[in-house]
């Protein structure tokens, strides 16, 4: 079995920085994209940043030049460091990873979603 597990969400105030990890773990072969989304109350989950396995990156425009994303392939371990956090920034974050595993003899890749972890800047 594969997971996506996020740690380092918490309670900042307006201004502040948070560093959000996410480990996969199980039978992994390799790993592509792997990414943050997030999903605020009443609102539709949405890309924040993905980066490739090369370490190519993308990010959403509303925290492009606040955030980074980066990824640690030994670790498989994908971080986002959120800088100048905004109220509006309050959310549960969610990793997502296409992690390739063997599944008896064919080598299959799959969607995986971490449980999610709670972001909240206050103003």
């Amino acid at each position: 079995q594969v997971q996506l597990v996020e740690s380092g969400g918490g309670l900042v105030q307006a201004g502040g920085s948070l560093r959000l990890s996410c480990a996969a773990s199980g039978s992994i072969f390799s790993i592509n994209d792997m990414g943050w989304y997030r999903q605020a109350p009443g609102k539709q989950r949405e890309l924040v940043a993905v980066i490739t396995s090369g370490g190519r990156t993308n990010y959403a425009g509303s925290v492009k030049g606040r955030f980074t994303i980066s990824r640690d392939n030994a670790k498989n371990t994908v971080y986002l460091q959120m800088n100048r956090l905004k109220p509006e920034d309050t959310a549960v974050y969610h990793c997502n990873a296409d992690i390739g595993k063997w599944i008896l003899a064919d080598l299959k890749y799959l969607e995986v979603w971490g449980q999610g972890t709670l972001v909240t800047v206050s103003s």
